[in-house]
This record gives structure tokens, sequence and C-alpha cells, in this order.
């Protein structure tokens, strides 16, 4: 009932919004009703399709990253807690400090602005993903690490067949999170530091629109973030169902 619920609901707030608009006599220029932002849509299309390419290439690129560095420094964090002591000081600075504030420096330190966007995205998504699959790791129930041991199981063997499995529920929670956050990151990057290699993003289509008082582009703009944030949150959601449903009770996708 759920699938079928959210669509209407945001159906009839589009068709509230739209009417509201005409009823109340809203200015175009201070909040466009949905016709007027997919005619925007329909008649910038060639030029937004394109920057929501440049945006989802570096948004993926990112989290492509982030899961393959997460990984290794979760298991050698596993491994090893003086590393992990030492380490983790420095990941969690990362994080708290407001990506917006050290943009401007990355811009600085990295030539190639696409690069700088990269990175963005990369320190927004990185954390999540770690302290997750970490959890994961460290959950594995002490039975089943007994019973593998004595059946003479070496350290590697219990990473494969114990460890990891465990840890794959969290690791994809921290996907999930992820993959929002590197959208989120690549968005406040190209604010800050600007087109992406003579390209323009959506953020910079947004920065554009304002300057030359296109508000229905900028709110076509920013439907299309909004559109490709929970297409990809999707996304994920159903891999992690696929993955999960045959053995981890507790994950169920209508949820």
């Amino acid at each position: 009932m759920s699938k079928i619920q959210s669509p209407l609901i945001i159906l009839s707030l589009l068709i509230l919004w739209e009417m509201l608009f005409h009823m109340l006599n809203i200015k175009w220029y201070l909040l466009p009703p949905p016709t007027m932002i997919m005619e925007s849509i329909i008649s910038n299309f060639p030029s937004l399709m394109g920057s929501l390419a440049v945006t989802i290439k570096v948004t993926l690129t990112a989290l492509a990253v982030s899961v393959f560095i997460s990984l290794c420094m979760a298991i050698i964090f596993y491994f090893s807690r003086i590393v992990e002591k030492t380490m983790m000081p420095i990941t969690v600075i990362l994080q708290v400090t407001p990506i917006i504030a050290i943009a401007p420096l990355i811009s600085i330190w990295v030539d190639s602005s696409e690069m700088a966007t990269l990175i963005c995205a990369f320190l927004v998504a990185f954390f999540p993903l770690l302290t997750n699959t970490i959890a994961g790791l460290k959950s594995t129930e002490k039975n089943h690490l007994d019973l593998m041991r004595l059946y003479r199981a070496n350290k590697v063997q219990l990473l494969r067949y114990v460890v990891l499995p465990n840890s794959l529920p969290y690791f994809l929670s921290g996907l999930r999170i992820s993959t929002g956050l590197s959208l989120i990151g690549a968005i406040v990057g190209e604010f800050v530091i600007g087109p992406i290699s003579g390209h323009s993003g959506l953020a910079y289509r947004i920065i554009e629109s304002g300057y030359q008082l296109e508000i229905p582009k900028m709110f076509a703009s920013v439907f299309l973030i909004s559109v490709t944030g929970i297409s990809l949150y999707n996304l994920v959601r159903l891999l992690s169902y696929l993955i999960l449903k045959d053995w981890h009770p507790s994950y169920v996708l209508q949820d």
C-alpha cells in the first residue's frame, strides 16, 4: 500500500502547489508553479541533462572511491587497534569540519576543479561508510569466531567466511547514507569551486540561473538534484534487498 501512497502524496502536493499559485496570485519569480518548472526543464533539456551527467559522474566516482578506501581502512582497523586509535581521530576531524569551510582550500591545493570537487564529495561520503563497516566487523558473534578457530581457520578465512558477511548489513546501511552525502558533497563542492573542467554541473546551473533571474530554471535544477538523490537512494536500497533477502531476516524492502 505504501508503494502507491507515496507517489499519490507527492502528486497531491504538486497539484496543491499549482492551485495555490493561481489562487493566491503568487509571483512566478518568487515561487514558480510545477507546470512552469516542467516547461523550463523541457526548454533547457540539453543543458540541464549535460549538467546532470557531470554531477552524477562526480557523485558516483566519489562514492566508489569512498567504498574502496573505507573497506580497506575498516579491515586494517579491525586487525590493528593501534592503527585505529591513531587514525580514527583524523577521520573524525575531517567529518566534523564543514566541507564548505575547507572546499576553498582544496581548490587552492588541487589544480583540477574536477578533482577538487571529487575530493569534497569523497570527504563527505567517506566517514559513514567507515564507521558503519567497522561496527559491522566488530559485531561478529564470538561463538562464530570460536567455532571457526576450532576448525583451525586462519585470519583470512575468518575475514572471508564470517566477519565480512556479518558486516554486510552494516556496510549497506552506511552505503545508503553515503550515497546521498556524496551527492551533497558534489553540489557543495561545485558551489564553491565552480565549473568542472569547462563543464557545468547542476549546482553551477543554479548559480547561473540566479544571476540571470531565470527562477524556473533554478527550481528545475533543484528538482533534478532531488530526483537524482531519490533515485540513487532507491537503487542502493534495492541492491541491499537483493543481497540480503535470502539470508538476513531483519531486512524488509518495504520498510
